[in-house]
């Protein structure tokens, strides 16, 4: 049954905990729920609301908000290498970690514990410890708010960069991701030097194995970053900024610490944590709102902060960075 609620708090979806309401609300666990929905509403005005853990509300949403909630994990092809599995996009992203691991598929196991859903991975291209899910996505289906038709995009046509797709862009709001192909290794990546992710399997003395390093990866994510269920985040609040090699160089002069990763032979991709660390912010706060005090790319309502007041606080820390390092942070998480 498809019922739109009038007037709907959104405060239980979405991980920052922000105090909003959307107009319309409907939920679908389907594609013909879907397509029943959008038989009754006005397509032009649409916001898709998966886990809600990449979301900002800064105002009242006055459209539908269409709710994804499509389950199901399932292998429909598979060869002596790979194996192709297909997810409903309103799984649970971490589960489906889980359950690849539990059958002993490599490709995703390095973004363990990223909260979401499977259908939002994509969007964002969700990346950490040296994985990004562009490199283990063969196709994303979805359904075209305006006409209901399907339509599949490819690898290629989903126009992946660092934290972006043709979904976050061109095509935002435009189509329903309803089921992404994921294609898993049956050979072990074991992608380990990112972060402290070798150090710690050492210490533990774990071989490596994609358990192992899922395993791992959950330990330093707990350590580091709060549980949105126990004080409300968004996870990783900033891009981390690219620069060009030279200016890289002089940074690195005044500050020899800087953490910088070289992209190619004229650009660098500095740790927008350690900009925001090195400026002594971890911990700082204004009203409800600060910068986690472990980890600085995160933001955290504290308690009753309005949208609104989050996004301020986020542009202050930008202005910050500016002044500082003459760099522009960009927002990763999506403002609405």
């Amino acid at each position: 049954m498809c019922i739109i609620k009038n007037n709907y708090s959104l405060k239980k979806h979405n991980t920052f905990g922000v105090d909003t309401c959307a107009k319309f609300y409907a939920k679908f666990s389907s594609n013909k729920e879907l397509l029943t929905i959008l038989k009754k509403i006005n397509t032009d005005k649409v916001t898709i609301l998966g886990g809600g853990s990449n979301i900002l509300f800064t105002k009242s949403i006055y459209n539908t908000v269409l709710h994804n909630n499509i389950n199901g994990i399932s292998i429909i092809k598979e060869n002596k290498s790979h194996v192709w599995v297909e997810v409903g996009s309103g799984e649970n992203w971490h589960d489906f970690v889980l359950w690849s691991v539990k059958h002993n598929f490599s490709g995703i196991e390095n973004l363990a514990l990223i909260p979401g859903s499977v259908g939002a991975s994509p969007i964002q291209n969700i990346g950490a410890y040296g994985m990004e899910v562009k490199d283990s996505i063969e196709k994303v289906c979805t359904i075209e708010l305006e006409s209901g038709e399907t339509k599949n995009f490819n690898n290629k046509q989903c126009k992946f960069k660092y934290r972006e797709s043709i979904f976050k862009n061109e095509y935002k709001n435009k189509y329903v991701i309803t089921k992404v192909i994921f294609k898993l290794s049956k050979t072990h990546l074991n992608i380990t030097s990112y972060g402290d992710v070798e150090n710690e399997l050492k210490n533990l003395k774990l071989s490596i194995n994609p358990k192992n390093i899922s395993d791992t990866i959950i330990k330093i994510r707990n350590k580091k970053l709060p549980n949105p269920k126990k004080l409300a985040n968004c996870g990783s609040f900033f891009k981390n900024p690219t620069i060009k090699l030279q200016d890289f160089k002089n940074l690195k002069i005044k500050y020899p610490k800087i953490i910088g990763y070289k992209i190619d032979e004229k650009k660098v991709k500095v740790a927008a944590g350690w900009l925001i660390d090195n400026l002594g912010l971890k911990g700082y706060q204004i009203g409800d709102v600060g910068v986690h005090k472990f980890q600085a790319l995160v933001l955290v309502n504290y308690g009753q902060a309005k949208g609104k007041e989050i996004l301020d606080f986020a542009n202050l820390i930008k202005e910050k960075i500016k002044a500082a390092y003459n760099i522009s942070l960009e927002i990763e998480v999506t403002i609405l």
